[in-house]
């Protein structure tokens, strides 16, 4: 069986991939396993770009979202006389005998399924079919200038699917696994309003939802906690010859707790 690996930390959100599905898919008539796919409308691959936290705290998270190929296909339940699975498992959707079928695309739970007006078909990632018929790989592997996309053998993955590094998109199982996928972040900054400073090497600690850590803040009075997962936590700022501070919170998603301006004892 096949498999995409998808490893965040390794994309740099350079849409590589996402181009590459175009310059395959769009005007190439790849039958039986695609008719050409419209120039827009369309992400049959797509990076998508997600903002943590809050200004000036901000990260960018990058994900590339294709189909995933489950192994508890929707679509294929909807309209089996029109989709099916490969034997690499890879799900097809039969441009032939899917004309006309709008109610495939619904049926996608994850909207990666597409409509061509002008075909009047429903069309998806078909994961390269053709290319990897002839020995190849998709053309969105094939362009990752990072590695962060890789396809092979589910076997070429063990070490990662076998220790809980990657994991399928989809909750039931596919073809599509994700790993290094960025967690929840808390940062903040401690400074002196009296000499309206930041302050360096503050001592910043952080306790909550299996998590004890402290940190110093750096040269800007800035501190990070990164790979947090949800939950409640306390955060407690000290710094010899000033009154500390302590602040309780709830994290949904990443935050920005903003200024700790620090009194001199």
């Amino acid at each position: 069986m096949k498999v995409f690996l998808f490893d965040a930390a390794r994309c740099n959100g350079c849409h590589n991939c996402q181009v590459a599905c175009k310059d395959e898919h769009c005007g190439n008539d790849w039958m039986p396993y695609a008719a050409p796919q419209p120039d827009t409308g369309h992400f049959w691959m797509q990076v998508q770009e997600i903002e943590h936290g809050q200004a000036p705290k901000v990260r960018l998270e990058y994900r590339a979202c294709m189909c995933n190929h489950c192994d508890d296909a929707a679509c294929i339940k909807a309209a089996p006389d029109c989709v099916y699975r490969r034997d690499d498992g890879l799900v097809i959707i039969d441009p032939e005998k899917a004309k006309g079928r709008r109610d495939i695309v619904e049926s996608c739970p994850h909207g990666r399924i597409f409509w061509n007006d002008e075909l009047a078909l429903p069309q998806k990632c078909t994961g390269c079919a053709h290319l990897i018929d002839a020995g190849q790989v998709p053309h969105c592997v094939d362009l990752c200038a990072t590695g962060a996309l890789r396809f092979g053998d589910e076997s070429d993955f063990s070490d990662e699917i076998s220790s809980g590094k990657a994991v399928a998109v989809d909750a039931g199982g596919g073809r599509v696994y994700c790993m290094n996928m960025p967690k929840l972040f808390v940062a903040g900054e401690v400074w002196d309003p009296f000499d309206d400073e930041i302050i360096e090497g503050a001592c910043v600690h952080l306790v909550g939802e299996g998590v004890d850590r402290s940190e110093l803040t750096d040269g800007f009075g800035d501190f990070w906690f990164k790979g947090l997962e949800p939950g409640n936590y306390q955060l407690e700022v000290s710094v010899s010859n000033y009154l500390g501070q302590s602040k309780q919170f709830r994290l949904d998603k990443s935050l920005n707790l903003g200024d700790f301006p620090l009194r001199r004892a």
